[in-house]
């Protein structure tokens, strides 16, 4: 599909400085820019290639001036790098606008669902499943029995939705994603011998959430495990059973949280971080990539570090370890102590 810098201007308000007629089909970066291409130039470390660019047009702050004869089309806007994001959105809006029914697909008698929805081949729809308007779920997919997907919510390819859990409006799961899965819940014996304890309880995740490719969620043992409004997962992040993630909290990939945790609301968590179980953590809290978090956390905190040796060395030299600046001064006066 082809939009002109019209076009372009006009969803974005903007003003055009060079030919209004240009037509443009694909996206790029402005060093990599094509013939046919839109691109964005935000960062001035960038601007030599505006010079360069054989992308068709730029877009540029309004108050941007070519130093030197350029061959792309401009269109000046008050914000370069806001502008490109909503012409992404409306880009991904055009490019995921499917609907209807593929062949094959399973869907009990039943489900219900909305209107203008898209449901790929060989997915499968269980009983009594609820799915709103404009949901859209992508080939390979699996929405178990009782489950309820709310309004403009979107499931990409092998997405994986257990029995009993909710999904909430204007939500984005990315492929591969399991949601309801058992939590890890096993106790053992006299003999040590590990029995599974069976896990009854659902998931809830509540509206405007993100979720990243191979992620998982599980379900909780009683109650439900629960994924707040506006928070946003990378990929491969497991959370386990009866976890709480407040409110517009993102954490990156490959974090582990064990169970019954709850996480409070706008956190910010780093990628490769491992909190234990039956803890709290805070409102506004940030904790940095690869911390090991290992007891409750205060609003506000921010935190580093990972016990990486013995148990008990840990705390042996933890001791020590948090009163490390001061006894670094103490030496540095006994050092001046000394010399004098």
């Amino acid at each position: 599909m082809k939009f002109t810098a019209n076009q372009i201007a006009e969803l974005l308000g903007g003003k055009i400085v060079g030919d209004e007629s240009a037509e443009v089909f694909r996206l790029s970066k402005i060093e990599e820019g094509t013939p046919g291409s839109l691109t964005f130039l935000s960062n001035p470390k960038y601007t030599a290639h505006i010079y360069s660019t054989n992308a068709t047009i730029t877009i540029v702050d309004q108050d941007f001036e070519p130093e030197k004869d350029i061959s792309t089309t401009l269109i000046k806007v008050s914000n370069a790098y806001s502008a490109f994001s909503t012409l992404l959105e409306h880009y991904n809006l055009i490019k995921s606008n499917k609907s209807g029914v593929e062949s094959p697909v399973y869907i009990s008698d039943t489900a219900t669902y909305g209107t203008d929805i898209y449901i790929g081949a060989f997915s499968h729809i269980g009983a009594n499943v609820s799915i709103g308007n404009n949901v859209k779920i992508y080939p390979n997919s699996y929405i178990g029995d009782n489950v309820t997907i709310g309004h403009n919510t979107t499931l990409y390819a092998g997405a994986k939705i257990y029995s009993d859990c909710q999904i909430g409006n204007h939500c984005t799961i990315e492929a591969g994603v399991i949601i309801g899965a058992d939590g890890f819940g096993f106790s053992p014996n006299e003999s040590g011998v590990y029995k599974k304890v069976p896990q009854i309880g659902n998931v809830i995740v509540e509206d405007h959430v993100d979720i990243g490719a191979g992620t998982t969620i599980d379900r909780a043992t009683l109650g439900s495990t629960l994924i707040k409004n506006g928070v946003k997962l990378d990929n491969q992040i497991q959370v386990a059973h009866n976890v709480t993630i407040g409110e517009h909290t993102v954490i990156a990939a490959q974090t582990g949280i064990a169970g019954s945790t709850k996480i409070g609301a706008y956190c910010q968590i780093g990628g490769q971080v491992g909190i234990v179980g039956h803890i709290t953590i805070g409102n506004h809290v940030k904790i940095q990539a690869q911390s090991g978090i290992a007891k409750s956390v205060p609003d506000n905190a921010t935190l580093q570090g990972t016990p990486a040796f013995g148990y008990g060395d840990y705390y042996k030299s933890y001791v020590h370890f948090k009163n490390l600046p001061h006894l670094v001064k103490t030496l540095d006066e006994l050092k001046k102590e000394i010399k004098s």
